[in-house]
């Protein structure tokens, strides 16, 4: 016997040790203390493990050290003794090895098992990674402990497959087993966050900061939940933060983000401007600041940085798009064709990109290659009311007014607060000899805004159809609105002032 059975906990520990290993409980002597060279009634005590033995035994029970009898003499006792320690502390020395060597190796295997998994997860290998991890937590036992990782990525491939209540008990799952690891606490804010429970999400996000207030994600996501509350200061405190502790261009971003919602368009341009500052070749924010360019007015700067971002990357959809729309107003219709060539390699099924495609080749004439990409668009995204709106026009020109009819009507359905919709209905149901359903449309068309083309449409229709009186009123408010506008928009379509001057000949 080279073990000894404690008393609490009944574990088997080494008889060289004096406490238990796992509850330090005192090892126990059993009987009374006897003689170390001889024996008495109640037995004798080993020398070197102090374990009493009954009277009739020649060895250890315990260590299995020879019995010290009278016979022996002072120095044989005393090397005896010594022999029989060498011996335990050998075998003591062996089993710690071992255990150690059976330690190394499980904790080899569990690493090589982690990377492998790491491994498959980069490479979205997911089916044989949940295989490898399935096979992990089965060789973890009831112990989770030692497979934190596996059940982290499990989450994660969980989530990317839409299973967000699911990765969210596995999140939680590795949170209790290690607390302290912030990735796990963030993991179960995100998946909050993702389940629409943004109040939680942040109180979980919060907690985070009590392990570590230097993790910039931490307050980026802050900022993410207070944005879909509209909180919007506390959203920008907390971007604002993010970037203090270090600038992300998703900072950014988000922040001209909120700065666009609150119409702050100049402050907007500041922060984007600042952000390529620091990644003067991000394609994304150059695109973005190109876009909110061209949403103030500034085509020329908006045009600069949709080219730059370009030449940075040149299959740049949302860039193409873009550029190609600005090419487009200017009606240099082929260049633009060419743009939207190389996009539709990238996103052949984007509806945008049909859009534009089909008002190129209207702009060009062309009336039923323009309704065939339109038609196109509207499969791919038939809830969009630009593209019914522009496939009614297209219809209009080509002068199939049934067509027109439906197509705007929908459009008007969609976005009821659009008011060239309203005109344009107008002129074809007064094409189609609705006189009446075509006055409201126009009349709801100027309640809505008082534009010179609407009332200058009104008051062509109105004359058509023999009420002058009516037409010579609307005819001197289009006059007005026209006059007040600025010389390059006067040049701007010459067939206003071609139309203005017929309709005053006629009305004198």
């Amino acid at each position: 016997m080279n073990e000894w059975a404690c008393p609490k906990c009944t574990l088997l520990n080494p008889i060289v040790t004096s406490k238990c290993n796992a509850c330090g409980q005192t090892r126990p002597v059993l009987g009374t203390t006897g003689s170390g060279v001889g024996g008495n009634k109640a037995g004798w005590v080993c020398p070197t493990c102090t374990f009493e033995n009954k009277t009739g035994s020649s060895s250890c029970k315990m260590c299995g050290t020879q019995k010290i009898t009278k016979e022996m003499s002072e120095q044989q006792s005393r090397l005896h003794i010594i022999e029989a320690k060498a011996q335990q502390l050998s075998r003591y020395a062996e089993a710690q090895s071992t255990q150690a060597h059976q330690r190394k190796n499980r904790v080899k295997e569990g690493g090589e098992r982690n990377w492998l998994i790491h491994k498959l997860y980069v490479r979205r290998q997911f089916d044989a990674c949940l295989r490898e991890i399935e096979e992990r937590i089965q060789n973890c036992g009831p112990a989770k402990g030692s497979c934190e990782f596996a059940l982290y990525v499990k989450a994660l491939i969980l989530r990317h497959q839409g299973k967000i209540e699911e990765s969210l008990n596995l999140f939680q799952l590795t949170t209790k087993i290690n607390p302290q690891n912030i990735a796990n606490i963030k993991q179960v804010a995100r998946s909050l966050y993702l389940l629409g429970k943004k109040h939680a999400a942040l109180d979980i996000y919060r907690d985070a900061l009590t392990i570590d207030k230097r993790d910039w994600e931490v307050y980026h996501n802050l900022g993410l939940c207070h944005m879909e509350l509209k909180e919007y200061p506390k959203a920008i405190e907390s971007f604002e933060s993010a970037n203090a502790i270090q600038a992300h261009d998703s900072t950014y971003m988000q922040i001209g983000k909120i700065l666009v919602l609150q119409n702050k368009y100049e402050e907007a341009v500041e922060i984007y401007e600042e952000a390529l500052e620091n990644s003067p070749e991000n394609a994304e924010l150059l695109t973005t600041l190109g876009l909110l360019f061209l949403r103030i007015g500034e085509n020329y700067k908006a045009f600069k940085n949709l080219r730059t971002s370009l030449s940075i990357d040149p299959r740049n959809v949302k860039t193409i798009l873009a550029s190609g729309s600005i090419i487009q107003d200017h009606n240099d219709n082929d260049v633009a064709l060419i743009r939207y060539r190389v996009a539709a390699l990238q996103t052949p099924n984007s509806a945008q990109l049909w859009n534009n495609i089909g008002m190129c080749f209207f702009g060009k004439g062309l009336h039923v290659a323009s309704i065939s990409c339109l038609k196109r668009a509207l499969y791919l995204d038939p809830f969009e009311w630009i593209i019914s709106y522009n496939l009614g026009l297209v219809h209009l020109c080509a002068g199939q007014y049934a067509s027109a009819f439906h197509f705007l009507s929908a459009s008007i359905n969609l976005k009821p607060d659009f008011p060239p919709a309203y005109m344009y209905l107008g002129m074809i149901l007064s094409k189609l000899d609705d006189f009446d359903n075509a006055r409201s449309a126009y009349i709801r068309a100027i309640e809505m805004e008082s534009d010179h083309l609407f009332h200058l449409n009104f008051s062509i229709m109105l004359y058509n159809n023999d009420h002058t009186k009516e037409a010579r009123k609307h005819y001197k408010i289009a006059v007005e609105l026209f006059e007040g506008l600025d010389e390059a928009t006067k040049k701007s379509d010459p067939d206003v002032s071609n139309r203005i001057e017929a309709l005053q000949r006629v009305l004198g």
